[in-house]
């Protein structure tokens, strides 16, 4: 088990270390412009994505980065600001208030770069009309609560902000922008990523009202009521305020699975790296996938080392536990696989799985009876979204700790 897990380990570190920021910005930086070079930022990874810019950056340069509250790191002439997530607080206020007013009063020959990365949605409130951040607060709340693929979050988000889809960008008018992202989202639309700050999207108001229909979204009262007219409508791609932007995905989760392939010096099978759904159906799933190579050993041959990759969601009935959508796949992945001979990691590539301390946890064929030696429910605790509690009891959490990156979620199932 211990081989196994150091195994599993180090295929978690080397599809991190496809996404290292330095890494990963190198060959796709602009040339320096003319006049002022501003950088911009957020998301979970965007102080290192700062760090590395200005190691690589042969001008001067200045501008201000968001990230979550302990993922800092220090800069020389870029400003970090951390501020919560996943529901946004009175510092991710200010930043965004610093971000706009980083990028205004620019010319033509200047150039604004943004580095920009998963969990940039939440740390970039800034309520449009009377809404105010308790509003942006609630519909967090309620996005989260929801279910909902991050596509569809975004999409709402985009059209309760006066920063999102692409309103940043048009801020910096008319200067250049050029965005680099480090996706975090299946399918690496860039305009999803931090729900697009410089990037516009072609979806609109009424698209993002069919989808709170669709995914029968509870929104606050006043979040609704701002949906429902038409001020501060999200710009459109055609807007000439972006002619001459670029945008360029420099990590995504595609690179880093392939990348843990490679290291894996075995045979691996990539299922995708665009899987969502309800963690706990997820993990059903691949729990029929990894059976049916344990007893027919088909459509795989063992050995063989399953990857996948993605961002599943856990819809919250009731108060719920503690968990996350790793732990939560995990814990179905081991009841639906119980017996088994495997072994199993899922964590999130940014360190974080939800709210806890945690990027996932390991889980193999025994997971289920261990939990019930020490008197737990495994069951149970799946209904009730407590999976990070029995992974801890069992002394099964994996925490690396921030990775200064994020791809979104790894998975890997060896079956020897």
């Amino acid at each position: 088990m211990t081989d196994a897990r150091a195994f599993l380990t180090g295929l978690f570190d080397a599809a991190v270390t496809a996404a290292d920021p330095r890494a990963v910005l190198k060959g796709q930086l602009p040339d320096p412009p003319k006049g002022r070079t501003v950088v911009v930022g957020a998301g979970k990874g965007a102080a290192q994505l700062a760090r590395a810019f200005e190691e690589l950056w042969p001008a001067p340069c200045q501008g201000v980065v968001v990230t979550r509250y302990g993922y800092a790191c220090p800069t020389r002439t870029i400003k970090v600001i951390e501020a919560a997530h996943p529901v946004p607080d009175a510092a991710g206020l200010a930043a965004s208030a610093a971000l706009m007013d980083a990028v205004s009063g620019l010319g033509p020959d200047d150039l604004v770069v943004a580095l920009i990365c998963g969990g940039g949605s939440s740390l970039l409130p800034l309520p449009p009309g009377d809404l105010d951040l308790a509003d942006e607060a609630a519909l967090n709340r309620a996005l989260l609560a929801s279910g909902a693929p991050i596509g569809v979050m975004n999409a709402i988000r985009k059209q309760v902000s006066g920063i999102k889809g692409g309103r940043l960008a048009l801020a910096a008018a008319p200067a250049r922008v050029v965005t680099l992202v480090v996706s975090d989202v299946p399918g690496d639309d860039p305009a999803q990523v931090a729900s697009g700050p410089t990037i516009p999207d072609p979806a609109g108001r009424d698209e993002a009202r069919r989808l709170v229909r669709d995914y029968r979204i509870a929104l606050p009262d006043r979040v609704a009521g701002w949906l429902a007219g038409d001020q501060g409508l999200a710009p459109r791609p055609d807007d000439p305020g972006f002619d001459g932007h670029v945008h360029r995905v420099i990590a995504s989760a595609r690179i880093s699975l392939e990348a843990a392939a490679r290291a894996a010096a075995m045979p691996v099978a990539i299922l995708s790296d665009s899987i969502e759904g309800e963690a706990a159906d997820v993990g059903r799933v691949h729990a029929a996938i990894l059976r049916e190579v344990a007893l027919r050993d088909r459509p795989f041959a063992r050995p063989i080392l399953i990857l996948s990759g993605g961002e599943t969601t856990v819809t919250l009935s009731g108060d719920g536990g503690r968990g996350g959508r790793n732990c939560e796949f995990l814990l179905s992945l081991a009841l639906a696989a119980e017996g088994a001979r495997f072994d199993a990691l899922a964590a999130d590539t940014d360190g974080i799985d939800g709210t806890e301390a945690n990027a996932g946890a390991f889980a193999d064929g025994t997971t289920c009876a261990r939990l019930r030696q020490r008197g737990l429910d495994p069951r149970a605790m799946l209904r009730g979204h407590d999976s990070w509690t029995g992974f801890d009891a069992l002394g099964d959490l994996f925490s690396p700790g921030p990775t200064g990156t994020n791809v979104n979620d790894f998975r890997a199932i060896l079956l020897r």
